[in-house]
């Protein structure tokens, strides 16, 4: 699987996060290939990262045996058409991790014969801790479901969905999710200087509040819930804070939040895709 030849069509942030993730799972740079419109972005993924660069998508796609399309979302159909007649010479697996573009669309622009993965990627991957939905389409083999999961896992954990629309609620999840946590922090810092403490410590303690509660879910076999329970004491401080949020309807505040987010990115996929 390391000696397939992996181009990168977008040399932005996540890009560059997977190459340098696959670098470091073992995959060596000159099976790397990565193109785009900025000079400087190649010039200094080539310096520091000694992967190959390719000076237009067709030369790319004619000599690796995995794209992932890392552009923006608006920017996608073009990219895609503008090569369509080396997409449909290629036997290529094609990877989007381009936000609110379905399978319908990139079928459509590529060929309906074409081999698909697509992926819902989150900021964290930036620092290999990201998590990331994936859908395959029926064209697509086993040994490339493989090397797609290969590439999006060398930046985090990775979970295949049954079916395309559930990567909508893996949008509104995982991929809009950071963002909410990060909500949490900033309104936990702002009443933190209000209780007296200082920016730096509050900002300290919280930041490590939150590693620390993720580490111990992932790695305990209780639930969330368990977890929650196990922190609050009868009468004590977390769970008048607890008591506080359930009576301003915090798990429907979440449900609501979660569902508009998952609705509007199937709105996004209407709007992005073909029409």
């Amino acid at each position: 699987m390391k000696t397939q030849k992996i181009g990168f069509i977008g040399a932005g942030n996540m890009a560059s996060s997977l190459i340098s993730g696959l670098i470091a799972s073992g995959h060596t740079a000159q099976q790397i290939w990565v193109a785009d419109l900025d000079a400087d972005k190649l010039a200094h993924l080539a310096a520091n990262l000694n992967i190959n660069v390719a000076t237009n998508n067709d030369d790319l796609i004619a000599n690796v045996n995995v794209v992932v399309l890392a552009v923006k979302p608006q920017n996608i159909a073009e990219v895609v058409q503008n090569s369509k007649k080396f997409f449909k010479e290629s036997d290529a697996l094609v990877v989007s991790i381009a936000a609110g573009i379905n399978q319908s669309s990139l079928s459509m622009w590529l060929g309906s014969d074409k081999a698909i993965v697509r992926c819902m990627p989150n900021t964290p991957s930036l620092v290999q801790t990201g998590a990331t939905g994936i859908h395959a389409n029926n064209f697509v083999t086993p040994e490339q479901r493989d090397l797609a999961e290969n590439i999006m896992r060398s930046v985090g954990v990775s979970i295949w969905v049954e079916n395309e629309g559930e990567l909508d609620a893996v949008t509104a999840i995982s991929g809009s999710g950071p963002a909410y946590f990060f909500l949490l922090m900033e309104a936990m810092e702002a009443s933190a200087l209000e209780l007296g403490l200082s920016q730096h410590t509050a900002r300290l303690l919280i930041e490590q509040t939150a590693l620390g509660a993720a580490k111990m879910a992932l790695e305990a076999k209780q639930s969330p819930s368990e977890l929650r329970a196990c922190v609050t004491s009868p009468g004590g401080t977390t769970e008048h804070a607890i008591k506080s949020f359930e009576n301003n309807n915090f798990t429907d505040i979440v449900k609501q939040a979660l569902k508009s987010a998952s609705d509007r990115s199937v709105e996004l996929s209407k709007e992005l895709g073909a029409h």
